[in-house]
């Protein structure tokens, strides 16, 4: 039988992360995309390599991989400042001597898993955008496999992709116009 177990983060607490994000913002301004997707990538499959995780780890593996995908994404395009929040999340899940340090049974990945909700939470509009993309792109190929062409294609998908980046943005607008502000940035 499984224990529910819940946190409730004060802003003291939540302080702590958005410091623990200033200090891996800062660090992506000197550090090559290319290089901090590699290590993220790297940093996986580690740890999918050391055995059972615990769930609250495994459960949010595939979140972290579809970020990686999104921001890797050519046809997306993800806009900067996205970005560099998701390469400040990957560099912060990255470095082993964070808030609670990984090397720690059990605990050591909690921080870093509370990391990936709050930036999963934050971006939700992004996430919903982005798989809204990639339907839309998935169905369309599946519609113009036989008959596509790549100039129609790419202006179809282009198309989309603004009409959803408009929407992220509005979204994301709204929400901090009725004081949803973002909590970490």
């Amino acid at each position: 039988m499984g224990m529910r177990f819940s946190l409730d983060l004060s802003d003291r607490d939540l302080r702590f992360f958005r410091e623990a994000l200033a200090r891996a913002r800062h660090a992506v301004r000197d550090a090559e995309e290319s290089e901090i997707i590699e290590a993220i990538g790297d940093v996986l499959s580690e740890i999918k390599g050391e055995g059972p995780l615990p769930d609250f780890v495994s459960r949010r593996i595939p979140q972290l991989e579809s970020m990686i995908r999104m921001l890797q994404d050519e046809e997306w395009r993800l806009p900067a400042e996205e970005r560099e929040r998701l390469l400040a999340t990957f560099i912060y899940f990255g470095d082993p001597e964070d808030i609670l340090p990984d090397h720690i049974p059990v605990v050591g990945y909690l921080d870093d898993v509370i990391m990936i909700e709050l930036v999963v939470r934050e971006l939700r509009h992004v996430r919903d955008a982005y798989d809204d993309f990639c339907d839309f792109r998935e169905n369309y190929d599946k519609s113009n496999k036989s008959r596509i062409d790549s100039a129609v294609r790419r202006d179809r998908i282009d198309r989309k992709r603004q009409q959803l980046h408009q929407r992220m943005k509005r979204r994301l607008k709204t929400d901090k116009n009725r004081k949803k502000s973002p909590v970490l940035w």
